[in-house]
């Protein structure tokens, strides 16, 4: 056939597919719903790890063809390999992804009171509309060190019985002014402010009797102080679990699918794999919104340290044997591409946009305008991988992010392919990209994680 035909997911799929298709889907809106952090994705990624056979890699002191080992950094990384038959020398079969999203983060004194009420400042993390972020119910999630080094979990919001907080906006009917600026400027970032009480406390002659109440609630619930909050680590996401979407239940609406929808379909295609031929890893990082920097972005050297070590740890310990490792190395970078949206058209090409019910997307390159800032991928892999993929009739389309002079954006391609690795971006279309409720489709979702398992096992 000359030209390239397009099939709907749901016209490929038996009987049985759909069954798996649903099954996937509800396990990955209650993972979605209960992980809604780095912390949080790593505590619940390290069960599921544990859950089917792997170990902490810190426990043991030998490895050989057929372990499976996990390694976590700082409680936001989550490392899982399967050790293959092929010295690591030869290369390894990677998947990439972020599990940071979009979302406000609690300053390091954000407690004040302004006229009887109690607000919480923040700052927000990743590109986000901040005008989306406002008048929506909101939760607390995050950890608090208090100074003896305990560590305090939070999640307040996420229980029916739970109150919730938010942000508030101007009613239309004193917004003139307001509506004059641009949807930039509406909602400045110094106005994420979130309301967190009005109940008052103590003598009605104190001063911020209103905190002062929600600093005790805090400290008989916690055990915490107001100086508590600087060694915190506090997120304001969306509060309520992911939820089908759709009168026909085709999609999911949810928070973070940028990009736990790709990790988490990583994670699960790593442990279908048994005894590969070449070694097989997932990596799950963090700080891609916010350019992939620091002790647990994908631009710090834990990575290439663990490689060393599990080649030591194999037996294959020379510098000269980590860089061919390296090298030799293909990836997937697990991440989202932007869907196609039928009320903003003019944002894309059509031939070259990514679509719902398609399957998973490849971006051959990412970044802006003439190319830059992007990984642009070696057409002798696409070959490879259209090969292995059409063998296993995975649903798979190409696509960029939007018209050449309109956006762009990245991932942690760049970082892997400056390593000198092969790699190409690959994952699920998404609308409403880093609004603080995201849509995926149930046979993309599905299709991915098919996508992902044909690549770990059969790249060679």
């Amino acid at each position: 056939m000359l030209e390239r035909e397009f099939k709907l997911i749901w016209d490929r799929y038996n009987e049985e597919q759909m069954k798996e298709c649903e099954a996937l889907s509800k396990d990955y809106i209650d993972f979605l719903s209960n992980a809604k952090t780095e912390r949080e994705f790593v505590r619940d990624g390290i069960k599921a790890c544990e859950a089917k056979g792997f170990k902490n890699i810190t426990t043991m002191d030998s490895l050989k063809t057929g372990d499976k080992v996990y390694a976590i950094n700082r409680d936001k990384n989550l490392f899982a390999f399967v050790i293959g038959k092929k010295p690591m020398a030869e290369g390894l079969n990677l998947l990439g992804a972020h599990i940071d999203s979009p979302r406000l983060d609690v300053k390091q004194n954000p407690l004040y009171e302004d006229n009887n009420l109690c607000l919480m400042e923040t700052h927000y993390y990743g590109g986000i509309k901040k005008y989306q972020w406002v008048t929506q119910p909101m939760a607390l999630h995050g950890v608090i060190f208090k100074e003896n080094g305990e560590r305090v979990d939070i999640a307040i919001g996420e229980d029916p019985s739970d109150p919730v907080i938010g942000i508030s906006d101007l009613l239309i009917h004193l917004s003139k002014d307001q509506m004059k600026e641009t949807l930039a400027q509406g909602v400045k970032g110094e106005d994420l402010n979130v309301l967190v009480g009005s109940r008052p406390t103590g003598d009605k002659d104190d001063k911020d009797r209103i905190k002062k109440n929600i600093l005790t609630l805090l400290n008989e619930k916690y055990g915490i102080v107001e100086e508590d909050f600087v060694s915190a680590e506090l997120q304001i996401v969306p509060a309520g679990r992911a939820r089908e979407y759709g009168l026909d239940r085709s999609m999911i609406m949810g928070y973070g699918h940028d990009d736990r929808v790709c990790a988490y379909t990583s994670m699960l295609a790593l442990f279908d794999v048994e005894n590969p031929d070449r070694t097989t890893g997932c990596i799950l990082v963090d700080k891609e919104e916010v350019g992939s920097q620091g002790a647990t972005g994908m631009h710090s050297d834990f990575f290439r340290h663990l490689v060393a070590d599990m080649m030591e740890m194999k037996g294959e310990s020379t510098a000269r044997e980590l860089r061919q490792a390296i090298l030799n190395s293909k990836m997937l970078s697990s991440d989202v591409s932007a869907a196609f949206d039928p009320n903003y058209p003019s944002v894309n090409e059509s031939k070259n946009t990514a679509y719902f019910n398609r399957g998973i997307v490849f971006n051959k390159y990412t970044g802006s305008g003439g190319k830059g800032g992007c990984n642009d991928a070696d057409p002798e892999f696409i070959a490879d991988i259209r090969r292995i993929m059409n063998k296993n009739e995975i649903a798979w389309q190409t696509a960029e992010l939007g018209k050449v002079d309109q956006g762009g954006g990245g991932t942690i391609a760049y970082i892997m392919a400056n390593m000198g690795m092969t790699v190409i971006d690959a994952g699920v279309a998404v609308q409403n990209m880093h609004a603080p409720w995201e849509v995926i489709s149930k046979g993309d979702l599905f299709e991915t994680y098919r996508a992902y398992k044909v690549f770990l096992r059969e790249m060679a």
